[in-house]
């Protein structure tokens, strides 16, 4: 096919030598199959700000770091430097966790790449050597869907113990190739301790899967994993092979709301104690 636009300057650098077929075309991205060498492999060219759906929510970039601090306080200010560098920052973001994913045994595709907003990397295939398919377009038996279930569990928990909550995980963002379930699409991911909405967000990918996994084995519909793994994270106890059961015990204990408020007030009291302070090392 006709080499794509963004895709030009891999060929010209010889990263790709062939573009074969496009693969899918999504919210943020579509992505091509190509041949590199022997090697057949995917592309994700990320479309431009403007043309994505998906929108980079604050819940999703809380407690991102940016190293550099002018980077930072352009960013804070929306300067179009500023915006420019959040972008670069979303984009890389993919990038980042997938690296950081794959080495701590996380089944997410092989990262090879990252070039002007194009991120190549492993081809996720079925026996055939094809494009595996999407785990919402299988059709499982129940002993499989509490197989895969039960692998999903697993890489949630070890995203968890490397640091990282996918954010958006479903039955469309994850392929099925001969050994089960791979993790896909991770520029949502989030840091597990430095964002407040993490614990939310595990949850709702782990009912996600429930909900899904559970119209083929309609027993999982009565478990509750992700509470059970985020109580273990919040403990310091969750590891990549914690033995979990899928059953939680809930809090009943009666709220002090007096208690709670006076938490509340202070707290509000201490960030604007700091926004003032912030104000006052500017104008120095």
């Amino acid at each position: 096919m006709k080499v794509p636009k963004r895709l030009q300057p891999l060929v010209d650098d010889g990263m790709v030598d062939e573009v074969l077929y496009q693969l899918m075309s999504g919210k943020e991205a579509q992505v091509y199959v190509v041949r590199c060498g022997d090697q057949i492999r995917c592309a994700k060219v990320f479309k431009e700000a403007s043309k994505r759906s998906f929108r980079q929510a604050v819940e999703y970039q809380e407690g991102r770091k940016v190293r550099n601090s002018r980077r930072a306080r352009a960013m804070s200010k929306k300067t179009k430097y500023g915006q420019k560098e959040q972008e670069d920052a979303w984009l890389n973001a993919e990038v980042d966790a997938l690296y950081r994913l794959a080495a701590a045994g996380v089944r997410v595709p092989e990262p090879l790449g990252f070039v002007d907003g194009v991120l190549l990397m492993e081809l996720v295939a079925d026996k055939d050597g094809k494009a595996a398919p999407r785990l919402g377009d299988v059709t499982l038996s129940p002993e499989q869907a509490r197989d895969f279930h039960g692998q999903v569990i697993g890489e949630v928990v070890r995203m968890l113990s490397a640091g990282l909550v996918h954010g958006d995980l479903s039955e469309f963002n994850a392929l099925v190739d001969p050994d089960g379930p791979v993790i896909i699409d991770l520029p949502q991911a989030v840091n597990a301790s430095g964002n407040n909405n993490a614990e939310r967000m595990l949850e709702r990918d782990v009912d996600n899967m429930r909900r899904y996994f559970g119209r083929f084995a309609p027993e999982l519909l009565t478990t509750d994993y992700g509470k059970e793994i985020w109580a273990l994270y919040e403990c310091g106890d969750l590891h990549p092979d914690s033995k979990l059961t899928g059953c939680f015990q809930h809090d009943d204990t009666a709220v002090d709301v007096d208690e709670l408020m006076e938490i509340i007030d202070a707290a509000k009291e201490e960030e604007w104690e700091r926004q003032e302070r912030m104000k006052d090392a500017e104008e120095d």
